[in-house]
């Protein structure tokens, strides 16, 4: 079946390619699909409803009343789902990437296909159109292909598992497994001495053995079931990263990276290291518990968080600790902010601003300008762009620095 020709990049994930291939390839008419690839852009598929085995809609069409759409996929029986978790079980890297949400290309291939391949789906709609399928069937299936791309967890629940089942399910097998492997192992024989001659005032011990050598790289921790009442399984598999992260560079220099944080400035390193601004379920948990106990709101930890991303903890410091520089450096910027056909900058301490009040450029003890933005006449200060030696090149990029 040939596909319609503005079929590149709808979805954005390999496996959301894959299924949009599976839909095309059992497609009938390819008119019909381009028609619903439209319909998928323009917004026509409402909110969707994804369960064991199916995927509903209601789609809009040429008439007032949406059309009931649904796409059914066969579910994995029970066998398929052993064989399916042993094969992730024997590789961590799959349950690393899972969380991540990115699906291995081996693991959606292998003994136990995931992905649907040409006929496996099949769609069904209100409408009066009996093509295979008509453009509202194939507007979900377009649609579905987006949902798979932010969760590939999405089509495990179509085939049968949802994503809690799924990692507690996964949990457990790790833990019977890691069970296994302690009983089959020998407990190895200890070398020494007897405590008589090692205390003989004319016996020499031997050296100690040297250090064994540190891993190349911290491992991955086990996944933790969620339990009834217990913490968040996924703020736990992020302190645990983190420990692993700091107990491997103790043992490779001997130096804990962020022993001398206080508590705030480590709840806002752990809140900086959480890919995204906040604007996950998962995320907004995580910075309202850390706010709550350091005694911060949630926009003062966001506004730390921009700080951190941008100088470390010589930026949060530069946020929150103003200070007055020594002549110099301070006294040289606002002459080389004039020559670059800038205003004069208005200074306070160690911040200069512009005269419209919507830039700001700070200087941190480590000598660089940390630039800042605020909307005009509002003192909400926001670390914006990247620090630099020199105040001019910090403005780069700012919006209307040159006003």
């Amino acid at each position: 079946m040939p596909r319609p020709p503005d079929d590149a990049g709808f979805a954005e994930t390999w496996w959301g390619n894959a299924w949009v291939t599976a839909l095309e390839e059992g497609a009938l008419d390819v008119k019909r699909l381009a028609r619903g690839r439209g319909y998928a852009r323009e917004g026509h598929v409402d909110a969707i409803t994804v369960t064991p085995g199916l995927v509903l809609a209601y789609v809009r069409g040429s008439r007032p009343r949406p059309y009931r759409v649904q796409v059914r996929l066969r579910t994995l029986g029970d066998a398929d789902w052993a064989r399916f978790l042993d094969t992730v079980t024997e590789r961590p890297a799959h349950i690393a990437a899972l969380l991540d949400k990115e699906m291995p290309q081996s693991l959606a291939e292998g003994d136990v296909p995931l992905l649907p391949g040409p006929g496996d789906l099949d769609p069904r709609c209100s409408c009066p159109d009996r093509g295979h399928p008509c453009k509202h069937a194939a507007a979900l299936c377009y649609q579905t292909a987006r949902l798979l791309d932010a969760d590939p967890f999405v089509l495990f629940l179509l085939r049968g598992r949802g994503e809690r089942e799924l990692l507690d399910a996964l949990s457990r097998r790790n833990a019977a497994r890691a069970a296994r492997a302690a009983q089959e192992r020998e407990p190895e024989p200890l070398a020494g001495v007897r405590a008589t001659e090692a205390l003989a005032a004319e016996r020499r011990l031997p050296p100690l053995p040297p250090p064994l050598p540190a891993p190349p790289h911290p491992e991955q921790p086990p996944v933790y079931p969620a339990a009834p009442g217990g913490p968040d399984p996924f703020a736990l598999d992020q302190l645990a990263t983190d420990a692993a992260a700091r107990a491997h560079a103790l043992l490779g220099t001997g130096r804990d990276p962020v022993g001398g944080l206080t508590l705030w400035q480590d709840a806002v390193r752990l809140a900086a290291a959480r890919p995204g601004s906040g604007l996950t379920a998962g995320s907004r948990a995580l910075y309202a518990s850390l706010a709550s106990a350091a005694g911060r709101t949630t926009a003062d930890l966001a506004r730390a968080v921009a700080a951190w991303r941008q100088g470390g903890l010589e930026g949060l410091a530069v946020l929150e600790e103003p200070w007055d520089p020594p002549a110099g450096r301070f006294d040289r910027a606002r002459p080389l902010l004039l020559a670059a056909d800038l205003p004069a900058f208005r200074p306070r301490r160690n911040r200069l601003t512009h005269p419209r009040g919507h830039v700001q450029l700070r200087l941190g003890r480590d000598g660089l300008w940390y630039p800042y933005e605020s909307e005009p006449g509002q003192d909400d200060w926001w670390p914006r762009g990247t620090p630099d030696l020199d105040p001019v090149g910090a403005l780069t990029g700012l919006g209307g620095s040159q006003d």
